[in-house]
């Protein structure tokens, strides 16, 4: 990595599991970026408000309530609001197949369902997607 991302990771809606999440945020930790976990029950607009305060780089959405096509789009449209738009949303959790190129089609940079990567896959991706991204910021 490039230097040491800040990373929100936020379980928006009314989904009470968040083991996941909290696999994820040990992960990225552990890989050495700096985590923030929101805790559970957060709304879009306190999920960005994290983002806001924390100054975060990137932001991790779990999902396993099924409200996938209506939250991403709303946190989406938050950040936009607030002039986060080079925060790199990333999400995972139980998300059909189909709907994975539908939230990618609307600026969520990668989704992970379950098992379908190594947490090793996903600190990787997410290290090169951020050092890219300060590459790009850097140029402009």
């Amino acid at each position: 990595m490039e230097r040491t991302y800040r990373v929100v990771v936020a379980k928006p809606g009314l989904d009470g599991h968040d083991r996941g999440a909290k696999v994820i945020a040990r992960a990225l930790r552990d890989a050495g970026f700096e985590v923030i976990y929101t805790g559970l029950r957060q709304t879009p607009e306190q999920v960005v408000e994290a983002v806001v305060q924390e100054d975060a780089d990137a932001l991790g959405l779990s999902l396993l309530s099924g409200a996938h096509m209506t939250l991403f789009p709303k946190v989406l449209e938050a950040l936009k609001s607030r002039g986060l738009e080079d925060v790199l949303l990333f999400g995972g959790g139980i998300i059909p197949d189909h709907d994975i190129p539908k939230l990618e089609e609307m600026g969520v940079a990668r989704v992970f369902t379950p098992g379908a990567a190594p947490l090793s896959e996903i600190t990787s991706w997410l290290a090169d997607a951020l050092d890219k991204r300060e590459k790009t910021l850097a140029a402009n």
